[in-house]
């Protein structure tokens, strides 16, 4: 009963991680706020940057993993 329970919480937890690693809407979102921060002029260039390579990076990632 509870290495039942055991693997049907990571399961779920596996789900949900899934469903958070999917979520293109999350990822644009952030890409949304941060043009505003840096039109706003509240992060500099090198850290818009940075943080833009990693959102585009994951919308990349996602892309292939829905395409796989």
């Amino acid at each position: 009963m509870l290495l039942k329970s055991v693997y049907l919480l990571g399961k779920k937890i596996h789900e949900m991680a899934m469903e958070e690693f999917l979520d293109e809407d999350r990822v644009r979102e952030e890409l949304k706020e941060l043009y505003v921060l840096l039109e706003a002029g509240k992060i500099s260039e090198e850290k818009f940057e940075s943080r833009e390579e990693e959102l585009v990076g994951r919308l990349e990632e996602i892309e292939s993993y829905k395409n796989s």
